[in-house]
């Protein structure tokens, strides 16, 4: 600590008379002795916090106070001073005009370390005042992750073979101890240790270490089930391989074995919290590959807290509160299935119950439960581990997966002895979860009398608190899709929210991931179906006619409740009135003509005759073209959602049914984007307005064009348009065939 400017900052609160002496007096004896800042200090015990202390220390000292994501950067500043310095000094370059260089500092700066930064850069220095949280924020966005780190391993000489390099340069006899020595290095661990704290910070899931071509590396987190890239030193691809080992090392791993898969985990102590990581790397022809699962190391976790609420609540907890008989929780892989079933283990574990997991890989340690990690390579199946916890006399199991007939048929008849069974399957709904049994081998009478309920689980990300807003700019099509799913009555408002993007979320709008779920319980009438091996799509029917809220229909109840956005839904479930012929009405590939946007004619009908195969097709589908407009609702490389202007988006159609429409477009897409479309079929009513889904997307060359410029052929399905429109869409197809 500088005794006299941190003197100055202690006698400038006493002076306000607004604190109490006793405590600063105290704060600042403690700073003295420990060295530490007193501006930090008084933070950290709640004195004052670091935004009003800047602002005081502002107005006394005449240095101005900043925003700094307010502030617009200039990105070849950023080239100009040296990562070291800026991580050192703890500053940020703000700007530079001529000699003077106005950087962002957390504290006050004395002046003998003002002539230091002045000597080292080469500047006049400028001092502006901002949020510690923010510099640091800022110094990982602009300079990367780690960047102090590696700018100080860089001046050291490098160590043989650290880049990523083509798996056939790799040389696999190098000495085991010279790679544990370079994975043991102090900045190699420090360098590590910052990726997985960023991470652990910015709430991601996963952390992504990849090899690329070129001797190029890319890391990524995956956050609220999202990739995003994570901003790291170019340079970081030197020490590629050192921080693989240093992982393998951490995870009990083979650090040599670099051509087989291995899969290992580790507990670190993050934040006073301790996490643990589930390590798998895998062989790539430039190197080896890295995911690391980052998990709480325990996780007391409520049905409230995952998204059940209501009448899904109620009807949850009564299917868990049965003796025995089997709960099968669906949906595809990362939906968050197991987070669900240990959920209802945090409500089932009491003394007097006997519970046992047998798992693949064990999540999360949960106190009160005997919990069995899965070992094929040494024969421990989750079969042969069901029929060993039978002499355990548990009263509750769970099987973290079914994914054969011998393990169903053996969960299956341990239920029926009187045990409650929870387990998962990986099917698109609670429906398929019958037709996934029986396709395995499941006798349909064993799944008719043994299964309680299936449950059919998405995770959707949910709209964040620090930037939500109405959302003023919704399709009416979606107000009505909602207003028709849950039978609200035309002249009930509905409010729609949505995130505009902040610090916080990272200019995402999302902060955080909800589940939303459909119960299919195993009633009498379903069970009769199950007995006939009927399709799922009528045993859903039946379902949803028995009073089964489908997980669209929940989805749209957390959007009225403000947790999450229409887009959001319509990406993960299906339209519950979508016809299975729909999506093929599109997936016959049309003529494309070069050239086709410089069209100006009026809609035409280039080929009048039915298509091939158009007796088995629900709908007609006609050649034609006219204009239509659209904008991609979601996020996507190739369209970054920025609230665009619907209207900006043209296409040219090629191929329309009322299943859905094949059209040519200058804007990108691909397939899984969501469109919100307009389409005017010239018959003197109003434009059709519906969601569709891009099923295909091509992008081809137009040579007739000078400019250069691309087309893409997109082909997409109608996933939420009104019935009467579709009718619309119908007639106005069979009239232009018949005509």
């Amino acid at each position: 600590m500088n005794s006299v400017i941190e003197k100055k900052a202690y006698q400038l609160l006493i002076d306000l008379g607004k604190f109490d002496s006793t405590n600063l007096g105290a704060v600042f004896q403690r700073a003295e002795k420990t060295e530490e800042p007193f501006s930090k200090l008084v933070v950290q015990e709640g004195i004052i916090n670091e935004e009003d202390l800047l602002k005081i220390y502002s107005n006394h000292f005449k240095i101005p106070f900043v925003q700094l994501k307010h502030i617009q950067l200039d990105p070849p500043l950023i080239e100009k001073i040296p990562v070291k310095f800026a991580w050192y000094y703890k500053f940020f370059p703000v700007s530079l005009s001529g000699k003077k260089l106005t950087v962002a500092v957390s504290r006050l700066i004395d002046v003998r370390t003002l002539d230091e930064m002045r000597f080292g850069l080469g500047y006049e220095i400028d001092l502006q005042l901002a949020l510690e949280k923010d510099i640091d924020g800022m110094l990982k966005s602009h300079y990367g992750v780690g960047s102090d780190t590696v700018d100080r391993m860089l001046k050291k000489a490098p160590v043989a073979g650290q880049g990523a390099q083509p798996e056939a340069q790799i040389e696999i006899r190098q000495d085991v101890e010279d790679l544990e020595k370079m994975a043991e290095n102090a900045s190699v661990i420090q360098l590590v240790n910052q990726i997985i704290l960023d991470a652990y910070r910015r709430h991601a899931s996963d952390i992504h270490f990849e090899p690329m071509h070129g001797n190029r590396v890319r890391f990524r987190y995956r956050i609220d089930g999202i990739l995003q890239e994570a901003k790291m030193p170019a340079e970081t691809n030197r020490f590629f391989n050192a921080i693989l080992s240093r992982i393998k090392i951490m995870a009990n791993l083979n650090v040599v074995e670099r051509r087989l898969p291995q899969d290992g985990k580790a507990r670190v102590k993050v934040q006073q919290e301790m996490i643990d990581l589930r390590v798998s790397s895998i062989p790539t022809p430039y190197g080896e590959s890295m995911v690391l699962r980052i998990l709480p190391a325990q996780k007391n976790i409520s049905l409230d807290q995952i998204g059940f609420e209501g009448n899904h609540l109620k009807n949850f907890k009564d299917l868990i509160a049965h003796p025995h008989g089997i709960i099968f929780v669906t949906g595809p892989t990362g939906s968050g299935k197991s987070t669900t079933l240990y959920a209802a283990l945090n409500l089932l574990n009491k003394a007097e119950r006997k519970i046992i997991t047998i798992e693949d890989p064990v999540e999360y340690d949960m106190d009160g439960i005997t919990q069995i990690q899965v070992q094929p390579d040494i024969g421990l199946s989750f079969a042969r581990g069901l029929k060993s916890v039978l002499r355990h006399d548990p009263d509750v199991m769970m099987i973290g997966e079914v994914r054969d007939l011998e393990t169903a048929d053996i969960a299956i008849r341990i239920s029926l002895t009187g045990h409650l069974i929870l387990s998962t399957l990986h099917t698109n709904d609670a429906a398929s979860g019958v037709t996934r049994l029986l396709e395995v081998g499941v006798e349909p009478y064993l799944v008719a009398s043994s299964v309680l309920a299936f449950i059919g689980q998405r995770l959707v990300r949910t709209v964040c608190k620090h930037c939500k807003e109405p959302d003023k700019n919704l399709a009416r099509e979606v107000l009505d899709m909602i207003r028709a799913d849950l039978k609200i009555a035309g002249g009930n408002e509905i409010t729609i929210y949505h995130g505009k993007g902040c610090d916080s979320c990272n200019g995402t709008g999302f902060q955080g991931r909800v589940a939303i779920h459909e119960i299919m319980n195993i009633t009498e009438p379903v069970r009769k179906l199950i007995f006939d091996r009927a399709t799922a799509e009528t045993i859903k029917t039946l379902a949803v006619k028995e009073g089964m809220q489908t997980m669209r229909q929940d989805g749209w109840r957390k959007v009225l409740a403000g947790l999450t956005v229409p887009s959001e839904i319509i990406r993960v479930t299906p339209d519950d009135e979508q016809k299975p012929e729909a999506a093929a009405e599109v997936q016959e590939d049309p003529a494309w003509p070069a050239g086709m946007l410089h069209k100006t004619d009026e809609a035409y009908i280039e080929a009048p005759a039915v298509p091939s195969g158009f007796e088995r097709r629900k709908y007609a589908r006609i050649k034609i073209q006219f204009r239509i407009t659209f904008r991609v609702l979601e996020e996507t490389e190739a369209a970054p959602a920025q609230n665009q202007e619907f209207m900006s988006q043209q296409g040219l159609t090629q191929d329309l049914s009322a299943g859905g429409v094949a059209f040519c477009s200058e804007q990108a897409a691909k397939a899984g984007d969501v469109l919100e479309m307009r389409i005017n079929l010239d018959d003197r009513k109003p434009d059709i307005e519906c969601i569709a889904k891009v099923l295909r997307a091509v992008n081809v060359a137009d040579e007739s064009k000078k400019d250069n410029k691309q087309i893409f052929k997109i082909a997409a399905c109608f996933m939420a348009i009104h019935s009467r429109d579709r009718l619309r869409i119908e007639e106005f197809c069979k009239g232009r065939v018949e005509g």
